[in-house]
């Protein structure tokens, strides 16, 4: 059986089917257990864990570890858009943690020239910038004009 890590399961099957619904997106494997929970698929914790890593090692799914108080997410990076799987950076707020996608050729620029002036490559898998997305700028600014009445 020289395609080992590729034995197809009906939960490898489910998993699959769920990661390429969402493409482009970040999840965790408590958001893939609660799927399969919610869409009655029964799939054990162990087994989502299990499949998820042996999709890592294959290359179809990318791990990002954001930080030490937040769970592994994942992200497909498989041939169903290649243009969503490009490199690029994430962007974490810190009042919701909502994880997004960075790609601007700005930040693409400062990479080249952190690279080339200060003989440093940055990663750009595992940069993040930490900061307060724009819902959660507008509730804010919302809820202080509400105390301000």
């Amino acid at each position: 059986m020289a395609d080992k890590g590729k034995y197809r399961t009906k939960q490898r099957t489910a998993l699959m089917d769920y990661v390429t619904s969402i493409p482009g997106q970040h999840f965790t494997a408590a958001d893939a257990c609660g799927y399969f929970h919610d869409k009655k698929i029964p799939i054990g914790t162990t087994t989502v864990y299990r499949q998820i890593e042996k999709l890592v090692d294959e290359g179809v799914l990318r791990k990002y570890i954001i930080d030490e108080t937040s769970s592994a997410c994942f992200e497909y990076a498989g041939d169903i858009d290649p243009d969503r799987c490009k490199e690029h950076f994430h962007m974490k707020c810190e009042v919701c943690g909502k994880l997004i996608h960075l790609e601007c050729n700005d930040i693409q620029m400062l990479q080249k020239h952190i690279e080339e002036h200060h003989d440093f490559r940055i990663n750009p898998f595992r940069t993040v910038f930490y900061g307060t997305c724009g819902a959660c700028m507008k509730k804010e600014e919302k809820e202080a004009l509400e105390d301000g009445k």
